[in-house]
């Protein structure tokens, strides 16, 4: 599994503002958006195009498009929600399926409470969209639904990811690239993180990023 972690001023900045208690909800989430559409360009680097031909105003001209099916967009809700525009900006012909999972604060283990996906994800290039890669506990289960549904080109986008949880997604989706060549699964971040407290937050992270988003309820 490859781990790719942004190297770019315009990330450092961005995710500098968004770590910064003092920043307010309308804040965050536009800048939330942009710092996606920058993690995308570096997410979408392999993404399948097709050579086509197109007319310019004086001659033909050799180009590419998105090839068929198209990719599938996945926020993981609620937070994903939030990365959501900032995804479509850059890939605005994509589609989009929606997954609900929520970490159980007590056990930290993934529950899903919806599931807005395609049954047969067969060749389909999916992106997940999920804000904070903290244990690695609901990552790993979406991916590996995906997985499970066909799906043989999974790159997850995180704003910030923990060690811990990228271990566990080596470990709990290591058997399954061991089984199947074909198979393909990234995670695009701008930072990693120095560890997880005790709760199971990232540090020195961002706080919680629904929170953050939409506020407390």
């Amino acid at each position: 599994m490859e781990i790719f972690v942004a190297d770019h001023p315009l990330v450092a900045h961005k995710l500098t503002t968004l770590r910064d208690a003092r920043t307010d909800s309308p804040t965050f989430r536009r800048l939330a958006e942009e710092l996606v559409t920058l993690l995308a360009y570096e997410a979408t680097r392999e993404v399948r195009v097709s050579e086509v031909t197109v007319r310019t105003p004086l001659t033909e001209a050799p180009g590419v498009q998105l090839s068929r099916p198209t990719p599938l967009v996945v926020p993981i809700l609620r937070a994903g929600l939030g990365m959501l525009d900032g995804m479509t900006r850059l890939l605005p012909t994509a589609e989009v399926g929606f997954l609900g999972m929520a970490r159980d604060e007590e056990t930290l283990q993934p529950v899903t409470y919806a599931d807005r996906l395609p049954q047969d994800l067969a060749e389909r290039q999916c992106y997940v969209l999920d804000p904070m890669l903290a244990t690695g506990g609901t990552l790993a289960a979406a991916m590996r639904l995906l997985v499970d549904r066909g799906a043989d080109h999974i790159t997850a986008i995180c704003l910030l990811a923990a060690p811990e949880g990228l271990e566990h997604l080596r470990t709990e989706l290591g058997k399954v690239l061991d089984e199947r060549s074909d198979l393909q699964l990234r995670v695009v971040t701008a930072a990693v993180d120095r560890q997880l407290d005790e709760r199971g937050f990232i540090v020195p992270g961002l706080g919680d990023a629904g929170d953050r988003l939409y506020g407390s309820v």
